[in-house]
């Protein structure tokens, strides 16, 4: 039985139009009316098609009355991050250097999956200018908010996809991330944000930032991220780095918990340094895990922040999006990019093979640390959500968004699968994220232990402004 329609996950959504208690067109309604009370506040979507939205509800629900679904997500309310390429709408990357005058008639892969599972789309949801820094403001769309605190940021640069979700416009969301763009704003709002393992879902056109940048859901649960991961996995050959389809479905396999399993458990990979609530709160998840019976043993990693590599290969991309709309670009976009690609210029081949050493490194020891631990935890960020409009926190001693978000970026270089999972709040009221890491093509493994420890607490019931959580992390 749904509560309600605003609140219900996807997998419920599906459960539900197979036995006639709800209508896919009841659930597209109540998320476009949940648009349409929150979204002047929170400013997650850059474009809302209601009556698409609703022939294709409607479509959905005869599929669902002659027992005909069409896919794994018939009828589920699902928006686009704006830097996925939407057949008939505009992708317009948070930029007033794109033309909404495109040639719009192809879909992305992971928006083709959706598709052709019978997805309904809401929207496009939105991403800061090329979704080149950790936050959600762009000079073509503003500010995007958080849910739990207005004033705050919803991170990024998924954040539209997170704030949407969090606010209960719509059950889920595909993002990408590039160096923690799905696992930061899912860590600062209270949502599930999973990168799978590079290639695992396919990618087209090819990302600027080559291979940092991946694809994956958004939801509210690890059951919903598992369910769309099945959908986003499948081939696509217009990807040529895309690894093999799957062999086994992502949600089957959600159930096998963490029992015996070897966890490290490392607070800031060696170069952190933690919010007091934020250590509170992970080193408490780490404690559920313990009790659901994972040998967690924390560990210091010592390893040496990559940054420096990251930026190389990071801005080197970022230079060469705004390099292809030709002369005068700089001038035209966000000034905090200019700034930054102006601090980070200058890049020569041999610094470009220096940071690609560095990646392969830290890869190397990852790869030697999951020959003796199944799973890496940590925060997923240091920090809270900030003030909204800024980069870096106030009094920060870095311009660069990386400084805040020293746990998530490492995982682009080394193409690992990694989660956040909401697991507290601090005392202000703000989530707090954790973030299980896999070997690479450890997928399932990292989403069957993220659903163990949401099924052991209820961090994953609270609501921005409706419905409070107990202090208690265990889920009664």
């Amino acid at each position: 039985m749904i509560d309600s329609l605003e609140w219900a996950t996807a997998t419920q959504l599906v459960s539900s139009y197979a036995s006639g208690e709800v209508s896919p067109v009841e659930a597209t309604k109540a998320a476009l009316e949940a648009i349409g009370r929150h979204d002047g506040d929170i400013n997650a979507f850059c474009l809302v098609e209601a009556e698409s939205a609703l022939a294709a509800a409607r479509e959905s629900e005869g599929r669902w009355r002659r027992n005909e679904p069409m896919g794994l997500a018939d009828g589920v309310p699902t928006s686009i991050k704006d830097l996925m390429l939407t057949k008939g709408w505009p992708t317009l990357r948070g930029s007033r250097l794109a033309s909404p005058d495109g040639d719009w008639s192809e879909d992305a892969p992971a928006v083709a999956r959706l598709r052709e599972n019978g997805a309904v789309l809401i929207g496009k949801v939105t991403s800061p200018e090329f979704g080149w820094k950790g936050v959600t403001d762009s000079p073509r769309c503003g500010i995007t908010r958080n849910p739990w605190n207005v004033s705050r940021t919803a991170g990024g640069s998924s954040g539209g996809s997170a704030a949407a979700v969090a606010q209960g416009m719509g059950p889920w969301s595909v993002g990408t991330d590039g160096g923690g763009s799905i696992r930061i704003p899912a860590g600062f709002t209270g949502v599930v944000g999973f990168k799978p393992t590079y290639g695992t879902v396919p990618l087209y056109p090819a990302s600027p930032f080559g291979t940092l940048a991946h694809a994956g859901p958004i939801t509210r649960t690890v059951d919903d991220a598992a369910l769309m991961m099945d959908i986003l996995s499948r081939p696509d050959a217009r990807d040529w780095s895309a690894g093999p389809a799957p062999t086994r479905s992502f949600l089957s396999s959600i159930g096998e918990g963490v029992r015996g399993r070897k966890i490290a458990f490392s607070p800031n990979l060696g170069y952190g340094s933690n919010d007091p609530d934020v250590e509170t709160a992970v080193r408490a998840a780490a404690q559920v895990l313990r009790d659901l019976g994972a040998e967690v043993e924390e560990i210091d990693l010592g390893w040496q922040d990559p940054v420096a590599a990251y930026h190389v290969l990071w801005f080197s991309g970022a230079a060469k999006v705004v390099e292809g709309y030709g002369a005068g670009a700089m001038e035209r976009i966000d000034p905090l990019l200019a700034a930054a690609l102006e601090r980070h210029a200058g890049f020569s081949a041999s610094d470009f093979l220096d940071a690609t050493a560095v990646r392969m490194k830290l890869g190397r020891e990852a790869g030697l640390l999951h020959e003796r631990f199944d799973l890496l935890l940590t925060p997923t960020l240091p920090i809270p959500a900030f003030e909204a409009g800024r980069d870096v926190p106030a009094g920060s001693s870095s311009l660069d968004w990386t400084s805040w978000t020293p746990y998530t970026y490492p995982f682009n270089l080394t193409q690992q699968p990694a989660i956040s999972v909401p697991c507290g709040f601090t005392a202000g009221g703000l989530p707090v994220g954790l973030q299980l890491v896999g070997p690479r093509h450890g997928d399932a493994g990292v989403l069957s232990a993220a659903a163990a420890y949401q099924g052991a607490t209820e961090w994953d019931l609270a609501r921005p402004n409706t419905t409070a959580v107990s202090t208690n992390p265990s889920r009664k």
